[in-house]
């Protein structure tokens, strides 16, 4: 298995992952039992535009029984754009907006299911139920008392197949640093969408688990949401909710309780509005074309960036070719020889026969570094990207690791991607190619050691040594 720090052709899956992944770049918030992250993510960031990274834990009571509690490391990947946003879990389109409404059209991965990593004995012997893929349709009615916001939602994934609708009522609540939204909702759910999640078929029945389908039912949820903003850009968040399962899910043989606490705590950067660097006229947008070779088991990106193990992999070589632009969010911050750059990047995938050859879509924002004494000679970039990956089909490299280790594989992974480059200009003395780099970096996709439901309680990943030229034009 390749260590990490940090989920076939186009189908269904795939399809709504890609308008999850392409809906912006990027940032990150936590999450309720009912798997909607909505009512904390939407006030991360101004609905006016702006782009955040973050990571919260959370800490929920898992429905089934001798689970016990569940604690969950969230990535808060976030962007708020003129038409397209992306909220954690939930990307989409903007239909229309104004001062007081707004109309979404999204795709949101549901983060309820089984436990991956332990299966209890309540639940030896069942089929898996995994987190969907739901395609909705959302409105949202701001007013001076406060907000209300109503969803319908419908499995696209082929997991569960059910439909949900939810209605929310949250106020704002604003004094200096501090935020707070207080939220209270419920959510209508079908018959398949309950079935799938708390029921038991016929062919799953054991002594003391009898067949048992609940049938629609409704959920209520009540929650309190903060933020405290430590600098102009950080934000501290916290928050704790409760939802309360309706009477025929908590009868059901695989429950353990009716109400289901959560509490999370986090941090978040914000990188501002969408009105910066990238919208001044003559602002650049930088191409970078890599290639790369995948490491051999154990080579993990400590020991890479550390020069401690530079070795490919000779036993099953695969190999990536990628294509990355970026456009600049902010440069020279704070008076610092710092940058931040978000990239979009499409990773082609050549398995060598093990597997048919992919592709992969990356989304992430990067920060430069370039203060070292030599600088002014020979300009040096030091640049760590974080970010999301999510692949067509899950790299080679990870799908033998994990299947070898009978641990869980997924196409949506962190993405983290350091690189050290030079300017070719510098080097040979060239004024046309002063913006022209060259440089070695790591592709980095990691389940983060398996602590995040978002991206599939994976531990494991892959890792990529690639050499690289960069330019701005």
């Amino acid at each position: 298995m390749k260590n990490c720090f940090t989920p076939a052709l186009f189908n269904a899956r795939w399809l709504a992952g890609a308008a999850l992944a392409s809906a912006g770049v990027l940032a990150m918030a936590p999450a309720q039992a009912t798997g909607d992250l909505e009512p904390m993510t939407s006030s991360i960031l101004s609905e006016s535009g702006g782009t955040g990274l973050g990571m919260a834990v959370r800490v929920e009571a898992s429905p089934y029984r001798e689970v016990g509690n569940r604690y969950d490391l969230m990535p808060l990947y976030l962007y708020e754009g003129e038409r397209l946003f992306l909220h954690a879990n939930r990307g989409g389109v903007k239909l229309g907006q104004d001062d007081t409404q707004r109309f979404d059209l999204f795709v949101e991965q549901r983060l309820e299911g089984f436990p991956a990593d332990r299966v209890p004995a309540s639940l030896a012997g069942m089929s898996v139920r995994d987190s969907g893929v739901d395609l909705g349709l959302a409105w949202r009615w701001r007013q001076p008392w406060g907000t209300l916001q109503a969803e319908l939602l419908h499995d696209v994934g082929g997991f569960s197949k059910g439909s949900e609708a939810r209605l929310n009522y949250s106020y704002d609540w604003r004094s200096g640093p501090w935020r707070l939204r207080p939220s209270v909702g419920v959510a209508l759910r079908d018959a398949r969408l309950n079935n799938y999640y708390y029921g038991v078929q016929t062919a799953e029945t054991a002594p003391g688990r009898p067949a048992y389908a609940p049938g629609a039912g409704l959920n209520a949820s009540l929650g309190l949401y903060g933020s405290y903003d430590l600098t102009q850009r950080w934000r501290l968040l916290a928050g704790v909710s409760a939802t309360l399962l309706d009477r025929r899910l908590s009868d059901s043989p695989i429950v353990q309780k009716r109400v289901l606490p959560a509490v999370y705590i986090g941090a978040a950067y914000d990188f501002g509005g969408h009105e910066r660097e990238w919208a001044r006229p003559g602002s650049p947008t930088w191409f970078k074309l890599l290639y790369g070779k995948s490491t051999e088991d154990g080579c993990h990106l400590v020991k890479i960036v550390t020069a401690q193990c530079l070795s490919t992999d000779k036993v099953n070589p695969t190999r990536i070719t990628a294509l990355q632009v970026g456009k600049p969010f902010l440069q020279d911050v704070n008076g610092w020889p710092l940058d931040f750059v978000g990239y979009a990047g499409l990773t082609g995938h050549n398995d060598r026969g093990f597997q048919p050859n992919s592709v992969q879509l990356d989304l992430f924002m990067k920060a430069f570094y370039s203060g070292f004494p030599w600088s002014h000679r020979v300009k040096t970039r030091l640049g760590l990207g974080v970010g999301v990956s999510l692949a067509q089909r899950v790299p080679y490299i990870e799908a033998s690791s994990q299947a070898a280790s009978g641990k869980p594989a997924s196409r949506i992974l962190n993405y983290l991607d350091p690189t050290l480059d030079v300017s070719l200009g510098d080097l040979l003395g060239s004024r046309a190619l002063k913006n022209t780099f060259i440089g070695v970096g790591v592709s980095h996709r990691s389940g983060i050691f398996g602590d995040s439901r978002l991206l599939g309680n994976v531990n494991g990943g892959s890792n990529y040594i690639y050499t690289y030229v960069e330019s701005a034009l």
